[in-house]
């Protein structure tokens, strides 16, 4: 195996999930290639030993990290985002979401380029 930018933006997601979740996210990563993704909540994911937000910002800012840190785990390497990219989309990247947090999906934080390959 070559390593390759490629590799690091995908530690970066593996990193960026741990950190969220308490714990290193190696089940969750391999139920996103299934159906199961689809129903897992957010909220559910993340570190049971914090609070969850009670602000927009906060709520905001965990989906923008879980959404950039999901398109940093995509299965074809091509698709990944570089780290320039990266920071870009914390620096001015708006989710449209409109749910209360505890309604959101997993699977509404995945890119189409994601989608696309669970969906084959």
């Amino acid at each position: 195996m070559n390593v390759t930018e490629k590799c690091d933006v995908y530690s970066f997601g593996v990193v960026t999930l741990e950190t969220l979740m308490g714990r290193h996210p190696g089940e969750l990563i391999s139920s996103l290639s299934n159906s199961t993704a689809q129903n897992m909540l957010l909220k559910d994911i993340l570190d049971a030993r914090l609070p969850l937000p009670n602000f927009g910002k906060d709520t905001h800012d965990i989906m923008l990290a879980v959404t950039i840190a999901l398109a940093c785990l995509c299965l074809k390497p091509k698709f990944r985002p570089s780290m320039q990219q990266v920071v870009g989309q914390f620096s001015n990247f708006k989710l449209p979401l409109s749910l209360p947090f505890h309604e959101i999906l997993i699977h509404q934080l995945m890119t189409p380029d994601m989608l696309s390959f669970i969906q084959v």
